[in-house]
């Protein structure tokens, strides 16, 4: 069973109505995955942002609405890539498989 959080991390305080939210947990075979980063490209693959994931292998960016993609890289894993569509006043949940 997987230790992560369900629904991520808390959004107290976030102003979601203003903001295009991607966020998720990165996991292997269930299980949250740290140390992992994630990347943040826009939809040319120019690289915007990168975060670690936190201990239970959660991860958020606010990014501007439009097409991205998230790639993340772990060791001992070959990097994944996702597209995601953030839109203001939406929160994207991704659960990142390795």
């Amino acid at each position: 069973m997987c230790g992560a959080t369900k629904g991520g991390v808390s959004l107290d305080g976030v102003d979601v109505a203003k903001e295009a939210i991607v966020q998720g947990v990165v996991v292997r075979d269930g299980e949250p995955v740290s140390p992992a980063y994630v990347r943040l490209h826009d939809r040319t693959g120019e690289f915007t942002a990168e975060v670690p994931t936190s201990a239970t292998g959660h991860f958020r960016f606010f990014a501007g609405p439009g097409e991205w993609t998230l790639r993340t890289l772990a060791p001992g894993s070959e990097p994944v890539d996702r597209k995601v569509q953030a839109a203001i006043g939406d929160v994207v949940e991704i659960e990142i498989s390795l």
